[in-house]
């Protein structure tokens, strides 16, 4: 584990269906793994290697997020923005804790532990669906033309939560030329592009349309459409999660 300079198998239930097609209608209330990684880190690799596990589970929404706080040890990592440092930094706030390190799965918008330790990360959604804390909340996602369709239940909610849609990259291989890695070659899946806030949830029956290429710009292979409250303006506990493959293969 590394610290920055910044400071098992039972699973909620899922609905009818999950990703089988490209494009095809998606349906569930999934566990959510956030990875927080960096191509500069040396601890990293073997936590990239869990979130591609984690990542074949069809009740698992899995994403990687790269973090640029490493960049200044020799690497600049390709797929790093701040906006995805900003995102560990909040919900290390909102957990109160103020631990930001690398590699950090976040799960659930609830809890972190070190990213490389699958064992802990599987029994931790154990507790949560013991405690009726995974996300419940049934999300529906499709492809109608050139829309994605996004639509919500009715259920009761105390306050508002914000609808994020998280566009991913293909897996691909990265050769990391120097820093910590140096002459290392790392395999990353699910990889965020872009997050974006598409709309606002308060417990009422919605549905959202929005241009596809709006959402997922060329080289897309895939959409996460999150539901997540709020904690004092800061990332809360995940309600619903859901995935949308746009590429043969992106079935991650």
């Amino acid at each position: 584990m590394r610290r920055g300079t910044l400071g098992g198998l039972a699973r909620g239930m899922a609905s009818c269906c999950v990703v089988l097609a490209v494009g095809s209608s998606s349906a569930m209330a999934a566990d959510v793994v956030e990875l927080f990684t960096s191509q500069g880190c040396s601890a990293c690799p073997p936590a990239d290697k869990v979130l591609a596990h984690l990542a074949k589970d069809p009740n698992t929404v899995a994403l990687t997020f790269a973090v640029d706080y490493w960049d200044y040890l020799g690497w600049r990592d390709t797929y790093a923005k701040p906006e995805f440092t900003r995102r560990q930094r909040e919900y290390a706030k909102a957990r109160a804790d103020h631990a930001v390190f690398t590699p950090q799965a976040v799960l659930n918008g609830r809890s972190a532990v070190i990213g490389s330790r699958e064992e802990e990360i599987r029994a931790s959604f154990d507790v949560m669906h013991d405690n009726g804390e995974t996300p419940s909340l049934n999300v529906n996602a499709r492809i109608e033309d050139d829309r994605v369709v996004v639509t919500l239940p009715a259920r009761d909610q105390a306050g508002e939560a914000s609808v994020w849609i998280a566009g991913y990259l293909p897996p691909k291989t990265v050769d990391i030329g120097s820093g910590e890695n140096r002459n290392t070659s790392v395999t990353y899946v699910n990889v965020v592009d872009r997050m974006q806030v598409v709309g606002m949830w308060s417990g009422e029956a919605i549905t959202l349309k929005l241009p596809l290429a709006d959402v997922a710009p060329e080289g897309t292979a895939g959409l996460a459409v999150i539901v997540q409250s709020k904690k004092d303006g800061l990332p809360g506990p995940i309600l619903g999660a859901t995935r949308l493959a746009l590429q043969s293969g992106s079935g991650s």
